[in-house]
């Protein structure tokens, strides 16, 4: 007969199996010394749960600090394993914690840490191959910024793996991580696909209305021309140069937006694509777009001024409103233009060269 007795701490449950023989100790059945070890080797067990529970927390709310400074008190959490099987690093790349994963470069097993596999067979570029959590998606602006980002992850993993572990095909699925990427992601490509799309078509058509405005303001300078000679009447003033170059910087921005957004509407779209081709083919035209918006209202206030000179006071709060266009659309698109040439061409996001901690 064997009495079982239950401890709970932190959501853990711990349970001691204490032989029956000790409660015939003195009849001098059972030693001392085989009680005192079982109930040892209990409390043991009971210490390592609540710290690899503790561990496993800390990763999954990314708190880098707190996973060194309980690895390096006992080393063997580092290749401990959660339920499914999974060390710390797997779950840090299936709860998305980079600063925890980068944790990885700064430890001298990392090469054997990457072979392990969980109880289905899944390696660390599996699990980069799984979405991410919705906490983690819902951060990035755009469906095609998530879809970069997780292209990132698999990038990341996949140089640290060795080849053959591109091609391990796990028991649930029965895929390589490649494979099993295409078929947790099919959902977010197409959403990015339509995202991309839908934004370039709208812009296409802002664009091509510049370029018809700009061109056609080209030949129908303020203030006319001299019947004599054929040269704009204006010619020889400061403001008249000001509206002839900003009429065509913004012309020449416009279309080369316009195009950038027509490249964006001819890819094929494929997974790799999110990484560097079509975030950069928007960036170009989200940038030259604002610029040729900016020198339109530029040339704009210098036709109205090169007019009201006689009272340009009259011209002033005119100025001042075509400003509205300008700073709505920076403050609608600049954050987005800026958070994508962050993650396009930015440090990334995981940090390959820690210190060494363990």
């Amino acid at each position: 007969m064997i009495h079982t007795f239950t401890g709970q701490k932190h959501d853990s449950s711990v349970t001691i199996n204490i032989p029956d023989n000790v409660q015939n100790i003195e009849n001098g059945q059972v030693k001392k010394n085989s009680i005192m070890d079982t109930v040892a080797g209990s409390l043991a067990r009971i210490y390592r749960n609540l710290w690899k529970h503790t561990v496993l927390r800390a990763v999954e709310r990314g708190i880098p600090e707190f996973v060194t400074r309980v690895c390096k008190e006992n080393r063997e959490l580092v290749r401990s394993t959660n339920e499914l099987g999974r060390s710390i690093f797997h779950y840090a790349i299936e709860c998305r914690q980079e600063k925890v994963y980068s944790l990885i470069y700064g430890h001298d097993m990392r090469s054997a840490i990457s072979t392990i596999t969980d109880h289905s067979n899944n390696n660390m570029l599996h699990m980069a191959a799984f979405l991410s959590p919705f906490s983690q998606l819902h951060k990035i602006p755009s469906a095609a910024m998530q879809m970069q980002r997780e292209l990132q992850w698999f990038k990341e993993v996949e140089n640290i793996v060795a080849p053959k572990a591109r091609e391990l095909v796990n028991w649930t699925d029965h895929m390589t991580p490649r494979e099993l990427f295409t078929k947790t992601h099919s959902k977010l490509l197409k959403d990015g696909e339509s995202w991309m799309k839908e934004t370039a078509t709208s812009f296409t058509v802002v664009g091509a209305l510049i370029v018809t405005l700009m061109f056609a303001t080209a030949f129908t300078v303020p203030g006319g021309y001299n019947q004599d000679t054929g040269l704009p009447i204006f010619i020889d003033e400061r403001l008249f140069m000001v509206f002839i170059i900003s009429d065509a910087t913004s012309l020449f921005s416009a279309t080369t937006s316009s195009l950038m957004f027509l490249g964006i509407l001819t890819s094929r779209y494929a997974e790799d694509d999110f990484l560097k081709l079509l975030p950069t083919k928007m960036i170009i035209g989200l940038f030259t777009l604002f610029f040729s918006i900016t020198t339109m209202m530029i040339a704009f206030c210098a036709a109205l001024l090169l007019i009201l000179q006689e009272k340009p006071w009259t011209a002033i709060p005119i100025i001042l409103l075509s400003c509205v266009p300008v700073t709505l659309f920076a403050a609608i698109k600049i954050p987005l233009l800026v958070h994508m040439i962050a993650s396009t061409y930015g440090r990334g996001i995981f940090n390959n060269k820690v210190d060494k901690w363990l």
